[in-house]
């Protein structure tokens, strides 16, 4: 009786129960357009840059604004989103997982006012605050990973470089002239939290120095064995150290560990586990750049991005040689490509030795990726490489 008198009913359970488990039922928040056309939407097109329009099979239409967005924005920032959203939408907002931000409207007379108030609204340095584009045959919105705003292992900035690089081609967010869209996403360290290994342009933060050892405070600060088991290729082992303290001077033996130099491959594993290994270095630190990569089965199967620049020093605030190099590349793409192939497919027809004289990218060993895979899905299984003339005969291969 002291359950039901409490609100339980031990006969049913689950009768009026109120729970925090869980997150809300998506359907609670899909505007009335969408909801009341659930699974009833049979096809869409894109108007223009950045605006979508889907056909619902019952007539409704509903029409996408898409502006790009950032993944960090302060308190502000989102404030002002929701008043757009209650203002033109309903109170409905959507984010996409490019960082996207997508208004939705029910009817076309609509899109013109929302276009109009969105790109009304401008940073202090006079740049769009809601930049509409991203769709079709163009740059999308460039996803990236923490950097060194927040991230405990990042070899180079992620904000940073994602300004500058969108900065560079801003144009291709806004317009749909490229060969077919373009994906660019970003990942501070090698373990790729940002997922960039099957993107058209991936950029890569990259270290190339080992940890360093703090033997003093190793054991006081780290589980070692943690530490030891973090490494993915089996380069820390335990070691017991005689040092000298830095603070008393006094010669002592300490459990730490060593380091084999050779195994490592600089992911930064091992400092997630023990702050006493930082591998931070301001010259060892960089960026490496990948491309060809593509999640989509259409035309081809899905690829891995390959390695095309091996290392780009961080240059902050405005990585120029970063910013060249992926300029290089977009601009042999759009100049070369045919109609709907993607970066990677391009690379192929023509053969990646041709991708390299074309863009002008320097080729070197350090480029080739992985000698023992087949050759279905790497470089190749040999290091002989068939350089030609460069672009002297690159007409007859675009044209065949």
């Amino acid at each position: 009786m002291a359950f039901v008198s409490s609100g339980y009913n031990p006969d049913k359970p689950m009768e009026d129960r109120i729970t925090d488990i869980g997150n809300h039922h998506y359907g609670e928040f899909l505007p009335p357009v969408i909801k009341n056309n659930f699974g009833k939407w049979q096809w869409h097109e894109i108007l223009e840059p950045g605006v979508l329009m889907h056909k619902a099979e019952g007539g409704d239409e509903v029409y996408t604004v898409r502006v790009g967005g950032m993944r960090l924005m302060s308190v502000e920032f989102a404030r002002e989103i929701c008043e757009i959203a209650d203002k033109h939408c309903d109170g409905y907002v959507r984010f996409t997982t490019r960082n996207n931000i997508e208004f939705m409207v029910d009817s076309k007379d609509k899109v013109e006012p929302l276009k109009q108030d969105l790109m009304s609204r401008k940073m202090e340095g006079g740049s769009y605050k809601f930049p509409i584009g991203g769709t079709g045959a163009g740059l999308t919105n460039i996803i990236h990973t923490q950097g060194w705003i927040h991230c405990h292992t990042p070899a180079t900035d992620a904000s940073g470089t994602v300004k500058v690089v969108m900065d560079e081609l801003f144009e291709e967010f806004q317009n749909m002239r490229l060969p077919a869209q373009l994906r660019i996403s970003m990942a501070c360290c090698l373990n790729m939290c940002g997922a960039v290994h099957c993107s058209d342009i991936a950029i890569l933060g990259y270290h190339r120095k080992p940890p360093m050892i703090d033997d003093e405070f190793l054991d006081n600060l780290c589980e070692i064995p943690l530490a030891i088991a973090a490494c993915p290729t089996a380069a820390i082992k335990p070691k017991k150290k005689e040092i000298t303290s830095e603070r008393t001077g006094e010669k002592k033996e300490v459990k730490s560990v060593e380091i084999n130099v050779e195994k490592c491959m600089y992911c930064g594993n091992c400092y997630t586990m023990c702050p006493s290994l930082p591998l931070a270095n301001a010259e060892g630190d960089g960026i490496v750049l990948m491309a060809g990569g593509k999640v989509s089965n259409r035309i081809s199967a899905p690829k891995f991005s390959k390695v095309v620049v091996a290392f780009i020093p961080n240059e902050p605030p405005r990585w120029p040689t970063l910013a060249k190099t992926i300029r290089q590349i977009v601009e042999a793409y759009e100049k070369n490509a045919r109609k709907y192939e993607r970066l990677g497919e391009w690379a192929e027809r023509i053969g990646w030795e041709k991708f390299f004289e074309v863009t002008g990218l320097e080729f070197s060993h350090h480029l080739i990726d992985d000698f023992r895979d087949p050759a279905y899905y790497t470089w190749r299984q040999t290091s002989n490489f068939k350089f030609t003339e460069g672009m002297n005969d690159y007409a007859a291969i675009k044209a065949e």
